[in-house]
């Protein structure tokens, strides 16, 4: 992408007084020097533990904070989030410090060829109860919806905001991510991945429960059922990256990528 790249980073929030301040300060400090101009916009999603005074409290130039009266879901303080943006790229993370946000430069650079690039977490720091219920769910998105991609739920994405504005999520929860990767192949926008650096949590207690796994998969089967079997649109054009991921070290170093096209490029009509 030759022009100066722009983007809007937005974080949700939700009872994260633990880490948001350093969530804020590795966004800021990351994106200055990568991008031509940047804002991180938290929202602040009807926390109880003092989130958004914490916010308050930091000396970031570039942060903006939006708040929920009361706590309306991940996908809603997503969508909040996204329509506030002001850029053309936008892109969102989780604010509990789990990724290496130096890497949204590399994302945010194949957004000059794709409405979407959304990266995977190579070496995954999650506990083996998540990764494999994880690894299950991935499977049953390709199949029932036609993803495509093999970590729907990375919380590590750039849009194209003039996609993106097609793609706002209904999903108030975590159903959130699997909504627009299924919007997108309907609608006909190109999607890639690239793997990216997974950490373990910095602080604070993890949203995702168990009790999320029957609630998703009610509203999995159901938007299956209301907006892919009686829907019809283009698919989208995904790529993958292979990637080598080396066995876990002190000094892990990068892994080498190689694009592999999944399905051909530009758009075609079939059925959803």
């Amino acid at each position: 992408m030759d022009a100066p790249l722009r983007i809007s980073l937005v974080l949700p929030a939700f009872n994260e007084a633990a880490v948001i301040g350093r969530a804020v300060a590795e966004a800021e400090a990351a994106l200055a020097g990568r991008f031509a101009a940047f804002e991180v916009v938290v929202v602040d999603d009807g926390s109880t533990d003092g989130t958004a005074d914490e916010v308050q409290r930091l000396n970031a130039p570039h942060t903006r904070l939006l708040r929920h009266a009361t706590n309306r879901g991940y996908g809603a303080a997503l969508r909040t989030g996204f329509e506030a943006a002001r850029f053309p790229l936008v892109a969102f993370t989780d604010a509990d410090c789990q990724f290496d946000l130096s890497e949204l430069a590399d994302l945010a650079a194949l957004a000059a060829e794709y409405d979407i690039a959304a990266g995977y977490r190579a070496d995954r720091k999650d506990p083996w109860r998540r990764r494999f219920l994880s690894r299950g769910y991935n499977l049953l998105t390709r199949t029932l919806l036609g993803t495509r991609v093999r970590d729907v739920d990375c919380a590590l994405k750039v849009f194209r905001r003039a996609a993106l504005a097609h793609l706002l999520p209904e999903s108030r929860g975590f159903f959130v991510n699997t909504e627009m990767l299924t919007r997108a192949r309907q609608q006909g926008f190109t999607v890639t991945e690239r793997p990216v650096t997974h950490r373990p949590r910095a602080g604070g207690d993890s949203k995702v429960s168990l009790w999320e796994v029957p609630r998703t998969f009610r509203t999995l089967v159901g938007f299956w059922w209301n907006d892919v079997v009686w829907r019809t649109r283009p698919a989208a054009a995904v790529t993958q990256t292979r990637v080598t991921v080396p066995e876990p070290s002190p000094a892990r170093r990068p892994a080498s990528e190689v694009p592999r096209p999944v399905a051909p490029r530009g758009r075609r009509r079939e059925a959803a």
